[in-house]
């Protein structure tokens, strides 16, 4: 077993490896059209817009500080790149949503070997839609009003030079709780549960959802690794929960 900082990037390559396998396949290809979609729409807007964003957000300087505009920029184009990332993700896992589900499901009957949910159905798809777009909604409840201080912090003289680096982080756990919820909704888990038990396992979850926050940054790439982290993440589940329960056990 690898150390918990470690064990992130093994689930994403073994979650990757799942979904180009012939038995998973037909379930990866309706997200990956959705997703490449709105990259793509989204990028187009990014691409007209982007350095007015940046000029936007960039700090006013004196003209004895204007050396710092150097500094500066750089960050804020980090700055306007994360949140770029933040809304094609949320975007994209909104839509995806009843998708990304039942992938989590099929990926789980791959690796417990025993399927105890219903089978596949056009009906069953569309009955797992109020679940998952409820859970979605929970999740920008979570996300929004932390995202909205950190925007604000970003308007703040001096002090928005942190908000890079806190955007960061905060998109380092919200990509944990992002995906480690398919699996963990699919068995009914609460959202208070499961935030308390990503918690628990504090360092497997930032390592898995550093490694998927870095993936996704890439363009093109992100499109095929949104599927691999929700396969990563059913298999983040299956293992760490087991391992408790062969704790309790014992």
């Amino acid at each position: 077993m690898p150390a918990p900082v470690l064990s992130g990037p093994q689930y994403l390559r073994e979650g990757l490896k799942l979904v180009l396998s012939p038995g998973l396949r037909l379930f990866v290809l309706l997200p990956l059209a959705i997703n490449l979609v709105l990259f793509v729409g989204l990028i187009y807007l990014a691409g007209h817009q982007f350095s007015l964003w940046v000029d936007t957000l960039m700090p006013s300087l004196p003209e004895w500080l204007s050396f710092l505009s150097y500094i500066l920029w750089p960050l804020f184009v980090v700055l306007v790149v994360l949140m770029v990332f933040f809304t094609f993700t949320m975007l994209a896992n909104v839509i995806a949503a009843p998708f990304n589900g039942f992938l989590a499901e099929k990926v789980e009957v791959v690796v417990r070997g025993t399927d105890d949910f219903p089978a596949f159905s056009w009906g069953e798809l569309i009955a797992m839609v109020p679940r998952t777009f409820a859970r979605e909604m929970r999740k920008l409840g979570y996300f929004l009003p932390r995202a909205i201080g950190l925007f604000i912090l970003s308007f703040i003289p001096v002090v928005n030079i942190v908000a890079a680096p806190l955007w960061l982080l905060f998109g380092v756990w919200m990509m944990a709780i992002q995906y480690i919820d398919y699996p963990a909704d699919n068995h009914k888990l609460g959202w208070n549960e499961m935030l308390a038990w990503l918690r628990q396992k504090r360092w497997q979850s930032m390592s898995f959802g550093g490694i998927v926050y870095l993936v996704l940054l890439v363009p093109v790439v992100n499109i095929l690794m949104m599927p691999a982290a929700v396969a990563g993440a059913t298999l983040f589940w299956v293992r760490e929960r087991g391992a408790e329960n062969l704790v309790t056990q014992g």
